[in-house]
């Protein structure tokens, strides 16, 4: 069972991420990926709580379209109950950004919502790159996942 919890900085950002959609395209992709057990926090905000976080977390002061906080508490000092689905991590996403990426890329806004989500779990389970290059092999995996689940739409 996947657990998506979904919060919006501003509540008008519903309609450019559907709670809904959202958890059901996360659904998907964990179920892709072959790891459906997971309870996934996701943050709609703007570029300045963005730029704020990524300054606070990267140091770096400037705004991106995702940022990824993977849960690292291996060594948890109780086992979960049984049955109960373990907290993989949270994303951040700036839907400024992210409309700024699907006009430059010229993809609908949907599309390039998939694949910031995509993007995000695989770097909450563990996956990473050095450069944005399309060869990059998470970047590679991402653009084939985004195919198959975009494919699956029809």
């Amino acid at each position: 069972m996947t657990i998506v919890e979904i919060s919006y900085e501003d509540e008008d950002h519903e309609g450019d991420a559907p709670r809904a959609w959202v958890s059901a395209q996360v659904e998907a992709i964990l179920a892709r990926l072959e790891e459906p057990n997971w309870e996934v926090g996701i943050s709609f905000i703007g570029d300045q709580s963005m730029q704020e976080l990524n300054r606070h977390w990267r140091g770096i002061d400037e705004s991106t379209d995702i940022l990824s906080f993977a849960n690292e508490e291996d060594d948890l000092p109780f086992l979960p109950d049984e049955g109960a689905v373990p907290y993989l991590g949270d994303l951040a996403i700036s839907l400024d950004a992210l409309k700024r990426n699907a006009q430059s890329f010229s993809v609908e806004t949907e599309e390039e919502l998939l694949r910031l989500l995509i993007h995000g779990i695989l770097h909450l389970l563990g996956a990473d790159h050095e450069t944005n290059e399309a060869d990059e092999p998470m970047l590679v995996r991402q653009e084939a996942l985004l195919a198959q689940l975009r494919g699956s739409e029809h």
